[in-house]
Parts: structure tokens; sequence; C-alpha cells
């Protein structure tokens, strides 16, 4: 039965200049990530009509001039007057801070979105909005200008036989700095909405690089788990599971890999928890659960066996878990919702799963004893593994890994943590150029000796057997994997510095591969850097003036600007003095670095199992799908 969706059902809580002085209190920061969570809150409003099944069609543009329009099919805001506000609802939506439709349960019943909230913040923090309602026959629009102040109140403009909402804005460029969108982010959203909704399409244009792509899915979050696992060995087909209890809705779908590496992500009313949270909790905990009883049962794990510890049955695992809570019960950790608090959850979720996968592992016996098989590989080289800890803990005291690192480490001179940088450098001579350039206070060079190994096909022992890697775990301070504690961290950031050259960014990709993977927090909190240095310096000879140039098109604008000049191509970091490294690449005042971030989680995993995995026709056939041999290189 359809519930109600009227003009008072939008209750009102309070006003919106506070949005502007404080815009961190509600989407975190005004970086990226807050410019991108604009669309996040009026995207999720279009998500809460999906979610209710009055819509199934959703259309984001990322126009030209940097502003965004969402469309979507649903009902459309009502219209009327909001008897408290005494403004349109519309108006009272976009303008007034708290007012929404998910205050009370007779609008939604389940919301990812806080309709109004969100609204009412993307236009505190727009430099303009468009909001356009079709609704009951009828077209309504309205304008707001400087910061959500009302330009246009909503007026009836024409008739209409379609219903939705169109939200169009422009983010300030006084609260924000940079205005581009990235479009992997918005489409790692938008993808993730269409595998968590069934039946959902959605449309998304960027105007600016004239790219149009649509997503939706047939069998819903199972697809998302073969979409993460592409190029990967299975070893258990897709396993899906649906329940509902204490009134919120489970869903589950996991796979097992030989992958010697986890993939869990979570989501409560299609907004993605990415610290998981009491529903996740509970899966785990009732995976664990299941296994070990099954290992017991079917004489896998003996009498005198310990039972399999978290990290064991999940080795391999790729799982995506979706509820959706009634309004009255969630409860996140703050406006961005990145941890769920329901208590409710970690229940509903133990009732659904734990009967049901128990019955999964029974009636899939041959899969569910090459699962338990990997646990106890895993269980093995987790021993082995913390041995291997142990002795790096023990050398870590000793004169020996001392002498290792006293002879690779020049440490820098200050203690302070968020002012020190460490340098992976590559190459011994590299290496004593850069410690002549570095800021001695606060930079570290630590110099890499050839290729570091590829840990995607490694095993933890072995990595903890490999000098190189060694050394960078002990200089980072922060341990690795499941004892990883970034409160550890001895450096703000950790900046990989190699070639310009092929054999360069291979060691670029084999440690980012290895932070990837066993230092993953490092990448999520911002604190690993690629270091540019240029590829040539410009010479004019009339007027004796140096140029450093990072790419080709400016290479080709001061050649076509001047007439007398010299160019020395850097392909290598050897080929500059201190001085030139100091200027371009090391010192704070002038340097280019980039900042390694996730972007898309399940993208960046295919993209790491395609290139660093094992199976070699898969890589070829990305490679040949995306890379253009016919460009000729020097």
């Amino acid at each position: 039965m359809a519930v109600s969706y009227k003009d008072d059902d939008i209750k009102v809580l309070s006003g919106l200049e506070h949005v502007r002085k404080r815009p961190g209190m509600y989407i975190g920061s005004t970086d990226s990530t807050g410019l991108h969570h604009l669309i996040w809150e009026i995207f999720d409003n279009s998500i809460d009509e999906i979610i209710s099944g009055n819509a199934n069609n959703i259309e984001v543009i990322i126009h030209k001039d940097n502003s965004v329009t969402i469309k979507d099919n649903g009902r459309g805001i009502p219209t009327g007057i909001n008897k408290t506000t005494k403004l349109s609802t519309v108006d009272t939506v976009f303008t007034v801070l708290n007012a929404g439709g998910k205050f009370d349960n007779s609008a939604y019943k389940v919301s990812g979105g806080l309709h109004g909230v969100g609204a009412s913040v993307a236009n505190a923090l727009s430099e303009w909005m468009n909001v356009t309602v079709n609704r009951e026959g009828k077209i309504y629009e309205s304008r707001y200008e400087e910061g959500g102040k009302i330009a246009q109140p909503l007026k009836e403009v024409g008739n209409t036989n379609k219903t939705g909402t169109i939200v169009s804005f422009l983010p300030d460029s006084k609260i924000f700095k940079d205005l581009k969108f990235n479009s992997s982010i918005i489409e790692e959203r938008i993808r993730e909405s269409a595998f968590l909704y069934k039946g959902l399409k959605v449309v998304f244009i960027n105007e600016i690089t004239n790219e149009k792509k649509i997503f939706e899915s047939k069998t819903g979050i199972s697809e998302y788990v073969e979409f993460i696992n592409d190029g990967k060995t299975k070893i258990s087909n897709v396993c899906y599971f649906e329940g509902k209890a204490l009134g919120i809705e489970v869903e589950i779908a996991l796979q097992y890999t030989t992958s010697s590496s986890e993939v869990i992500i979570s989501f409560a009313n299609s907004v993605k928890t990415r610290e998981g949270g009491s529903h996740e909790a509970a899966f785990k905990t009732n995976l664990t659960e299941v296994i070990n009883n099954c290992a017991r049962k079917w004489g896998l794990l003996k009498e005198k066996d310990k039972n399999f510890e978290g990290e064991d049955v999940r080795e391999g695992l790729t799982a995506v878990i979706s509820i959706r809570i009634p309004e009255k019960l969630i409860q996140y950790e703050g406006q961005t919702k990145n941890k769920l608090f329901t208590i409710e959850a970690k229940t509903a979720v133990g009732n659904v799963f734990y009967d049901k996968f128990t019955f999964w592992m029974e009636e899939n016996k041959k899969y569910g004893e090459k699962i338990i098989q990997k646990a106890l590989i895993s269980r093995d080289a987790r021993i082995a593994a913390r041995k291997a800890r142990e002795d790096v803990k023990a050398l870590k005291n000793s004169s020996k890994l001392g002498n290792i690192k006293s002879s690779k480490l020049t440490p820098a001179q200050s203690k302070d943590r968020e002012h020190n940088e460490l340098f992976l450098v590559e190459g011994d001579s590299a290496g004593g150029t850069a410690k002549l350039a570095r800021d001695k206070v606060h930079q570290a060079i630590l110099p890499l000796r050839g290729k570091v190994i590829n840990v995607e096909k490694a095993k933890l022992k072995d990595l903890l057997s490999n000098e190189e890697i060694v050394t960078i775990i002990a200089c980072c301070g922060t341990g690795i994997s499941t004892e990883f504690k970034i409160d550890n961290l001895k450096y703000d950031k950790i900046i990989i510095m190699t070639d310009a050259d092929v054999d360069g960014s291979h060691i670029q990709i084999l440690l980012l591969t290895f932070f990837y993977r066993f230092m993953k927090p490092l990448i999520e909190t911002g604190h690993i850097y690629i270091a540019m240095p240029p590829f040539y310096k410009f010479i004019n000879n009339n007027s004796k003036q140096a140029t450093y140039v990072w790419d080709e098109a400016h290479l080709e604008e001061l050649k076509n600007k001047t007439t007398n000049y010299q160019i020395q191509r850097y392909k290598g970091l050897g080929e500059m003095n201190s001085e030139q490294l100091k200027e371009t690449t090391m010192a704070t005042t002038s340097r280019q670095l980039i900042k390694v971030s996730i972007e898309d989680a399940a993208l960046a995993e295919r993209r790491v199992t395609e290139l660093m995995g094992d199976n070699a026709s898969i890589r070829k056939k990305w490679i040949d799908a995306n890379i253009d041999f016919s460009i000729e290189s020097e």
C-alpha cells in the first residue's frame, strides 16, 4: 500500500546561514569529497523515490559550466503551502534546514537521504539552484540564488503528463576552491545504486567529456559481486540470501575466490557504509560461526584444532551486504553516514544470514568443503605469517635491522609526524641526489634497490622475508594487515619518487599494490603520494630563461613561441642535480604531487586483480582494449 506523501508530511525542525559558515558539519569538507557530497544529497532523494517504489529512472548530468542536473520520474515534491513556514512545500524543502519528509513515517518508511536536510544543504552551498516539479498534471518551477535565498518562489508554469523532480545547481566557488567533478567518483555511486535496486536505470551524461553511460542491473547485488570478481579464479558460485527481521530487509551476496584478500562492501538504505557498522559486524561473526560449525561437523577441523579466526574464513571472500532500515531505527555516525550504529541491524542480519548460509553450506557441500579447505590454508599461512611478524619485531630491536635501516634510511631531524615526509626513491644514485636536495628537518629518504616484490602473487610470509618491504614497513611504523595501526604512522606523507619512464611506472605500481593490499588505510586517509619530476627543461637561448615542463602540450606551446631554444629531456632522476631535483620535485613551495585515492572501490579491486594477478590472459585482454600501441614514443 502506498504511503502518504503530501504537503503536511513535510515537518519543519529549524534556519540556513549556519550551513555556509560551518559547511564541514554538513558535508564533511569543502574539498573534492564535499563537492561530490552535494550531488549525493540530491541523488539520495531520488533514490528514496526508488526505494518507495515510485520511480525507476534517474538522470545525472554534468554540464560544461560545472553545474549539475539530477532528474527522476518519481511523484514530484508536494507543491502546496506548508502550514509551519507559510512557504510552498518546495521552497520549504530547499530553504529551511531540517525540513523534510523523513522525520516521521508518513512519506517514507525507508530512506537513505534525509529529504530536505540534504536539499537545503546543497542549496545553501550553491551559487544558484533551479527546481522543477512535475506533479498532478502541472509543471512548477522555483529558483534560489546566493546560498539558498529565494529568487523566484515556486510558481505554476504549465501542464504535463509526467511526474518527477528536476534539480539543477552550481556549487559556490566561494565555498569550494575547485569545482571540477570527477566522473569516476560519480560513476561508482551510480553503479552501486543500479546494483542495489533491480529495475533501476540511471543515465550519466558528462557534457564536458561528451560521454554518456547507462547503468542498470538484472540480478542486483549478485551481479555486483560478479563485477568485482571478474578476472579472479572462483572456488564457489555466487550465493544470494534475502530476508526480513525486526522490520529490516536484508540482502547478502557472496562468493569465494583464490585471492588472498577480502572485499566486503556494505550499504544501509542505499548509502555505502565505508566504515562498516553493526550490519557488517554481524555478517562477519555469523560467517565465522557457520564455517566453524560445518568444519567441525564434517571432520575438517579436528577436536584438538582451535576454531578458525575471522581472517581465516574471509580470505578470498567477496561480499556485498545491503540492508533497508525503517527511518525510526536508522542511526549513522554523522551526516556523512560512513558507519551504521543501529543495534537492531545486528540482530536482523544474524537472524537472516545464519540459517540461510548454514543451509547453503549443507546443500552445496562441494563448495562448502572448498571454502573450508581454503580457510585451513589461510589459517596455516596466518600462523606462519604471525611467526614471521614476530621475527620482524625481534629483528626490529636487533642490530641487524638497525644496520639495514641505518644503511638505507636517511631520517628527518624532526619528530613532528604532522609535517614529516618519507620519500621512497628509485635507486641508490637518485637516493644520493635526493639526500642533498631534501629539507633535512622534515624529509626522510629511503632508496630502493630494483623492483619490489609483486604482493598480488606472493603470500604474506614471503612478503615478510623481502628486505625492501620489511624496511618500508619498519620505516612507516604502522604494521600491516590486521595489525595495522594508523596512529603509529611516522610521516604525514609517504611519497613515491621514481624515474619518469616505464621502469619507474612499474615500481610505482608495485609499491601502490603493496600499500593497497596491506596498508590500505594509508591510501584511504590520503597519506600516499606520487612525486612528479619534470619531463623536460626548456631553455630560451635569447633570454637565457629556463622553464621546467611536465607535459607535451606545454612543450609545444613553448616551442611555438620561441625561435631559438634548447630542450633537455630528463629520462631519470639521476639526470638532475640536487638543486634541480629540489626545485622541481621536492620543495613544498614549488613541487607537484599526485595524491593517491580510491575513487571506485569495486573498480580498483578489479584493476589490481587484472593488472597484477596471475591471470595473464585477462591482463592481455585489458591491455589490448585500453592501450594504443600505434602511438610512437621516444
